[in-house]
């Protein structure tokens, strides 16, 4: 469906000119002029993505809101943008992720308010031009575009180590790309001259080369998503950045690399998908199990939530690769993607809460606290519900995705669900634990005593955030909805033979 209104464009480029308008109120005593700029920026940001939830049409499986014309001509890379019901749900997500980040950091953020506030805003255009790009020149740009920004915010407004915390991130996920980019001047030439992402899904390739490109899609996805082995950028990164860059990567930039697979590595390499799959499957339950079970013992609370997002997303990638007969599980596709939406609420909430937590008393040690709820009883409410969600409890967005990749993973085999399974007891015995000994029991020392409760604004994010989790838990269909219509048309696709 061709768009007469350029939402998409609108979606990618007012958060990235608003980041930019940001950047030009200069120095730290402009920074009041800086936070107002940046918060109705990022709330227009937001404002425009409202027509995709208003106007998509959940029964076509067809890409909706389409824009496109020649960009670099002489080598046929086009300005080709479309959203189905795989992606669009993660676009107003990001824009709303983004204003809390902006809120989060408004009294926080006291140096160099300008380039944070700015970075951000920029960064959330360039994650919604990945989520959008149909050209697959434009999504590699896109795609590397996005380490800039979160190299700068990590590396500028973290903690003692950010530096290498930084450069870890940043050549992690940028060697794993560069095989990304071989495989997409491959499909091109392959195309015969041709970066239509949408052209290269009905490509006759054998089955060598596709293993060659699903590997080499892997590369990127799997450093992006992360799973295991190549993950432990992660907590380094979480661990050292500030607040709202853990809520951004956390949140929306490891969906990046999970939303690879889904619109490259199966589609493109179908018959790689199904072979390989028994190592996407091994992989994934690695994470799931012992991911889980490192979580178990971390004393750092933003190093717990980080592992339990590698363990989450683990659940993601499991959904996606598991066939039946041939076919794929579309019940287990939707979980995972039910569950990438979810985990962006609820780990984005964690981050916030930890971040509460930190601007008062200066330590994520889990030992340095307890008794919290008896100086701060509302931030305790949320802290609770959040960390209840994070285990998969019923009426939660976190039971909805797990339950619909554990259904599925039920068809594929009954030990790789019951290995899933584990989940949601290791995500109850690290979450239930931290939540025990941070927020429950005797005031621990003095300076728990002296703790102060959450203002307006704290106040207001994370009851946003505590509305989504439970509204998307107790009533997922529109949710499910919008992506069945896509995610049957790739089982369809993936179940055909192209060899």
């Amino acid at each position: 469906m061709q768009s007469t209104v350029p939402i998409l464009s609108l979606s990618i480029w007012v958060p990235i000119l608003a980041g930019l308008a940001v950047f030009a109120t200069g120095a730290d005593r402009n920074a009041g002029l800086a936070r107002t700029f940046a918060l109705i920026g990022a709330v227009a940001a937001f404002l425009v993505t409202l027509p995709l939830l208003l106007d998509f049409n959940p029964a076509s499986a067809q890409f909706q809101f389409v824009e496109r014309f020649d960009w670099i001509e002489r080598f046929h890379i086009q300005y080709f943008l479309g959203v189905d019901g795989i992606s669009m749900l993660f676009i107003p997500l990001t824009a709303f992720i983004t204003v809390l980040v902006v809120l989060a950091g408004w009294e926080v953020i006291e140096t160099r308010v300008a380039q944070y506030m700015g970075s951000f805003l920029i960064l959330s255009g360039l994650m919604i031009g990945v989520f959008c790009a149909l050209d697959g020149a434009l999504f590699y740009v896109f795609f590397e575009a996005t380490l800039i920004p979160m190299f700068i915010i990590i590396g500028v407004w973290g903690g003692q180590n950010r530096v290498y915390a930084a450069f870890k991130f940043f050549l992690y996920t940028l060697m794993g790309s560069l095989l990304t980019l071989v495989a997409i001047i491959y499909l091109y030439l392959k195309s015969g001259g041709s970066f239509d992402i949408t052209a290269w899904h009905s490509l006759p390739l054998t089955l060598p080369a596709q293993k060659l490109l699903f590997l080499a899609f892997l590369a990127a996805f799997a450093v992006k998503v992360p799973m295991w082995p190549v993950h432990t950028w992660l907590p380094d990164a979480h661990v050292q950045a500030p607040t709202g860059g853990s809520v951004v990567l956390a949140a929306i930039m490891l969906k990046l690399g999970a939303y690879g697979f889904l619109r490259f590595s199966l589609p493109i390499a179908p018959d790689a998908s199904r072979d390989l799959s028994g190592l996407m499957i091994a992989l994934s339950l690695i994470a799931v199990v012992y991911i889980g079970l490192v979580a178990l013992v971390q004393q750092d609370m933003k190093k717990l939530v980080a592992y339990s997002s590698i363990a989450h997303m683990g659940f993601v990638t499991l959904g996606f690769f598991m066939f039946k007969d041939g076919q794929l599980i579309g019940m287990a596709v939707e979980g995972g993607i039910v569950q990438m939406v979810s985990h962006g609420f609820i780990s984005g909430a964690m981050f916030l809460c930890i971040g509460v937590l930190y601007d008062r008393m200066h330590t994520r040690e889990i030992g340095d606290y307890g008794g919290v709820v008896n100086t701060m009883p509302k931030f305790a409410a949320f802290a609770v519900l959040f960390a209840m969600a994070n285990s998969g409890l019923p009426a939660t967005s976190g039971f909805v995705g797990e339950f619909l990749v554990i259904l599925g993973a039920v068809k594929y085999n009954f030990w790789v669900a019951f290995a899933a399974a584990t989940t949601l007891i290791f995500g109850a015995a690290y979450s239930l634990w931290m939540v025990k000994r941070v927020i429950f029991g005797e005031i621990a020392n003095d300076h728990v005593r002296q703790l102060t409760d959450i203002n307006s604004r704290e106040f207001t994010i994370l009851a946003l955030l505590a509305a989504a989790v439970i509204y998307m838990g107790v009533n997922p269909k529109p949710f499910t909805d919008v992506m069945h219509a896509s995610v049957a048309q790739l089982a369809k696709h993936v179940a055909k033979t192209k060899m």
